[in-house]
């Protein structure tokens, strides 16, 4: 095949790529017109005959000509018309991603938690969503994004609670979206996480912002409180890294690598009186990004007021007015391409009315990836909880999260991996400390939970 050709039938795939279904039986449809019609005119232009029959038919002839090229112009015209078609695009994407798990909780006081191993199939955020956009012209683009939790492991039931939204992104000015929302205290935490997807039993997650094992999601954002012997498949760890629901956020476009996010989360349970319940908060957040150089740095703050669903005990007494919880993160990674190095810094900190009950917590992490091959990479990170201070403080009450990974990639989009983790809260913690993503659900005080997950990540 000549190579023109392959380069014609490519581009052609390339572009189809890009329109609808109804756009690319739009555009068929007018091809065969304007090959029709193009045939027809070459047809008639071309007609044998005498003179005295061209005489007789010239001007029938010409007439229909005419009329061809008219045909021949509305048919390029509408053509044209179908770009608008193409202009509005819908991506399906997602990931698949299941492991193997052995788990093991040890040092445990008796009870109905504890247990000394568990076998199970896990889920690690498996997701799948749909998102698109359309151009409004002028550098101006609507923007759409439907993402769901896929609960591999056990058939749950789906449903869009990752990040789903709708909004617009302007070239010069930034994008603007509502809907359920990752912040970027979130995202910051995501992004120095060194496991594939921030994921698994090794997640970070498992020990940021918890403030001793007691700010907690909620159960529909990604947390549970104290899981049982039934919830050793549930998530835990702390509302700042669920995602915001009922959020608006505004991002800056890049200036010299730099580049702002502000969201507020909208407070829909707002009630007049002392027993109103107050939960809206906001999170800010500044990156930066310069060849192998990355860093960030957020704040966000969250009102609790009469708010028991954000801690992990609802037994907490002095949940009342104008309590507030607020995160601050500082990070940065550096690539030397064949390795990166990685590490983050984080308060938490619980300011109430109530007397004797201000209360922070400092966390700090490091991480590394080391590529052994071109398919292969060793990961490894490790996060320490400092003691709970403050008027409230609480000795022997933090905990120590290290896990280490192999992860081979069978192609850019499949990778094999396998995972230790170990997590141990101290003998004082108010509520232990659990893995962030698949808790075993049988972690007490000065416990440890330990496991080992081998698996496979396909992103689509």
């Amino acid at each position: 095949m000549p190579r023109h050709a392959r380069t014609r039938g490519s581009l052609r795939t390339v572009v189809e790529a890009r329109w609808s279904p109804a756009a690319m039986l739009h555009l068929r449809s007018v091809q065969a017109f304007a090959i029709h019609a193009t045939s027809a005119l070459a047809h008639t232009e071309e007609m044998p005959g005498d003179g005295h029959a061209r005489s007789s038919c010239c001007h029938s002839n010409q007439e229909e000509i005419q009329m061809q090229k008219k045909l021949i112009a509305l048919a390029i015209a509408t053509l044209a018309s179908g770009s608008a078609l193409a202009q509005s695009n819908v991506t399906i994407y997602g990931v698949a991603d299941v492991t193997f798990d052995n788990v093991n909780a040890s040092n445990q006081s008796s009870g109905a938690n504890a247990f000394e191993r568990l076998n199970r199939v896990s889920s690690n955020s498996s997701y799948l969503g749909f998102k698109g956009s359309e151009t409004l012209g002028n550098g101006l683009s609507a923007v759409f994004q439907l993402e769901g939790s896929v609960g591999i492991d056990s058939a749950s039931a789906f449903s869009f609670s990752r990040d789903s939204f709708v909004g617009l992104q302007s070239n010069d000015y930034g994008k603007v979206v509502l809907g359920v929302l990752s912040g970027p205290t979130r995202v910051l935490g995501n992004r120095i996480d060194v496991f594939a997807g921030a994921t698994g039993i090794g997640y970070a997650g498992g020990i940021l912002g918890k403030l001793g094992g007691q700010v907690m999601g909620t159960t529909n954002a990604g947390g549970t409180y104290v899981p049982g012997v039934t919830g050793r498949s549930s998530s835990q760890y702390s509302t700042f890294d669920t995602r915001w629901k009922n959020a608006i956020s505004y991002t800056t476009p890049t200036f010299s690598g730099l580049n702002a996010t502000a969201v507020y989360i909208a407070n829909e349970n707002k009630a007049s009186g002392t027993s109103g319940i107050d939960t809206s908060g906001y999170d800010l957040g500044l990156t930066y990004k310069s060849g192998p150089i990355f860093a960030g740095v957020t704040y966000s703050a969250l009102n609790l007021k009469n708010d028991a669903t954000n801690y992990a005990s609802p037994a907490v007494t002095y949940i009342g007015t104008n309590e507030k919880v607020n995160d601050f993160r500082i990070a940065g990674l550096y690539d030397f391409g064949v390795a990166t190095v990685r590490a983050l810094y984080e308060r938490t900190e619980l300011k109430s009315d109530a007397a004797n009950k201000n209360q922070k917590q400092d966390v700090w992490g490091l991480g590394a990836t080391y590529n052994v091959s071109s398919a292969g990479k060793i990961v490894g990170q490790f996060y320490k909880a400092n003691d709970v201070k403050g008027d409230a403080a609480i000795s022997d009450s933090g905990a120590r999260l290290w896990a280490v990974g192999y992860e081979h990639s069978l192609s850019k989009r499949t990778i094999l991996k396998a995972t230790y983790a170990n997590l141990k809260s101290d003998n004082n913690v108010p509520v232990a400390y659990d893995f962030g993503i698949n808790a075993t659900g049988g972690a007490t005080k000065g416990g440890t939970v330990s496991g080992f997950q081998v698996g496979i990540r396909h992103t689509f």
